[in-house]
């Protein structure tokens, strides 16, 4: 059986979309609900399912637990006697989860193909080759200058490497706490330190110059395809905020037409958005926030409230089911599902369940050993900042 080991510096798109060894169900199966449930009651508390928010319905249906990435990681440690975690989900957040849980468990991706985007926008090659630029650039001080904070939406790799430099990691929700936390390691936010943000420039912007007052000028981004990221010794001085450009690919297609439409055709219509989104959509918006609080500001609403929400269609979907007495609409007719995340599929549930019952793990996430050592001590770190939260 092969093991996938992760955060070793390789490409991980050489690593998903192998085969599979062995058949997957039919999708066009009738009975995949049923051995779905049959599996699960067979294999009792060995097994905890975990299922982020933007996954299908019929995958949703068998998770013992929902929620972000960060939470689903600490539900799983905190489910030590379950030997076998099948995470549902994308690649980033089974190895937050291996990094987190015992050596006795074993986390399971049901499709290793399930990757994100956003993650694979900064390979680790990439990211060291960018800090040996920036000592080049700024001098062999740059550890004292420079904190890096990477968002949870990103490789073990770039978690260890956060670790090895000092750095922390952060949610969508304690950005601003992270951001805070880094400027004052490097001598407050009025002296000259700055943050490398990885690998999502539209949360770093959004965190920095409405939660922090920056401004847009603060802000540079850095472009690993070009040399030197593509900005002067001069742009780089007088940056706080190193944005690198990686992007979310149905957040980042959020388009402010889209709000302007949403105003015009809806009456009183309310827009929240993910902060992953454009700095000039959040800026139309009237709520921005991470998926839970989406989830808990539209519950909180009064009956009757027309909402449009930019985030991933499964979730708003959801949320209709959810909320009936709101009225709730997808922000952006063009933007389709996260095509990643959609790839966890009954099938291959049932496929990972099935193979348990059989004896057999399929697809084990594991981070290696050095890896996970810097990537729990990122991790750690944003556990210890004041007021943390691990909704994300």
């Amino acid at each position: 059986m092969p093991l996938l080991v992760l955060g070793q510096g390789r490409d991980l798109d050489s690593e998903r979309g192998v085969e599979c060894p062995g058949d997957l169900p039919a999708p066009s199966d009738p009975d995949l609900v049923a051995r779905a449930r049959a599996a699960k009651a067979a294999l009792g508390d060995s097994v905890f399912v975990l299922g982020h928010h933007y996954q299908r319905d019929e995958v949703i249906e068998f998770a013992d637990v929902t929620g972000d990435s960060f939470k689903l990681a600490q539900q799983a440690a905190a489910r030590p006697d379950a030997p076998h975690i099948v995470f549902c989900g994308v690649h980033f957040m089974a190895e937050s989860a291996d990094i987190l849980t015992s050596a006795d468990q074993t986390v399971i991706l049901p499709d290793l193909a399930a990757g994100c985007s956003m993650a694979d926008m900064a390979g680790i090659a990439q990211v060291e080759d960018a800090w040996d630029d920036l000592v080049e650039m700024l001098g062999d001080d740059v550890a004292a200058l420079i904190r890096p904070v990477t968002y949870m939406n990103s490789s073990a790799a770039i978690k260890g490497f956060t670790g090895r430099h000092g750095g922390t990691i952060c949610t969508s929700s304690n950005a601003k706490t992270a951001l805070q936390w880094a400027f004052d390691e490097t001598g407050g936010l009025d002296a000259g330190g700055k943050v490398l943000f990885l690998p999502d420039q539209h949360l770093g912007r959004n965190t920095a110059v409405r939660d922090l007052g920056l401004s847009l000028a603060d802000c540079v981004v850095w472009d690993p395809h070009k040399p030197h990221g593509g900005v002067t010794r001069e742009q780089l001085q007088a940056a706080r905020m190193i944005l690198w450009r990686g992007h979310c690919s149905v957040h980042g297609r959020f388009a402010v037409e889209a709000v302007e439409q949403a105003r015009r055709e809806i009456p009183g219509v309310k827009v929240i958005v993910h902060p992953e989104c454009r700095y000039e959509v959040c800026e139309l918006a009237d709520e921005i926030g991470s998926t839970e609080r989406i989830i808990r500001t539209i519950g909180a609403a009064p009956a009757g409230t027309s909402w449009v929400v930019g985030t991933e269609l499964n979730l708003v979907n959801r949320l209709r089911q959810m909320f009936p007495e709101q009225t709730i609409a997808f922000l952006e007719k063009n933007v389709c599902y996260c095509s990643t995340m959609n790839r966890i599929d009954l099938p291959h549930l049932v496929w990972a369940l099935e193979s348990l019952v059989d004896g057999r793990v399929v697809n084990p996430i594991r981070v290696d050993p050095d890896v996970a050592h810097w990537g729990r001590v990122a991790l750690d770190q944003m556990l210890a900042l004041p007021g943390e939260t691990s909704k994300d």
